[in-house]
């Protein structure tokens, strides 16, 4: 999502704050990466319901890649920006960050993974919307 920097910093506005606990872990103790994505996708659904007004749903997620581990005991920071908005869907770029729980520096993120979510609108009855409702 984002061009290669020499001090990589998080892109987009801070929409979800957690700390990964032991009772978020799979059999052998590791944070699942799906534990990541279902967070990821409830903060694109926060940023794209903004947008939209109401009611969102995830249609597509991007390709992503997970560059370092969560352990338990981190803090994850989940970052959201807005890229494209549609007729019916809103493109959100989500992106993890996490402090590891005994980190020297209190301020030091290492990014763990990042992806485009695509989000449609969708009115009460659960059927496909206009982003922007005409009054």
């Amino acid at each position: 999502m984002t061009d290669l920097d020499d001090v990589p910093a998080p892109q987009g506005q801070l929409t979800l704050k957690l700390l990964a606990s032991r009772q978020d872990t799979n059999l052998y103790g590791d944070i699942p990466g799906g534990w990541l994505v279902s967070h990821m996708d409830q903060a694109a659904e926060l940023a794209a319901g903004r947008e939209a007004g109401g009611r969102t749903a995830t249609v597509a997620i991007e390709a992503m890649d997970f560059l370092c581990p969560v352990r338990v005991g981190s803090t994850v920071n989940i970052f959201t920006a807005v890229r494209e908005i549609g007729h019916s869907s809103v493109k959100i770029d989500v992106e993890v960050w996490s402090r590891q729980p005994h980190e020297r520096d209190g301020d030091e993120l290492h990014k763990v993974t990042e992806a485009r979510f695509v989000m449609v609108a969708l009115d009460d009855k659960g059927r496909i919307r206009a982003v922007h409702q005409s009054a």
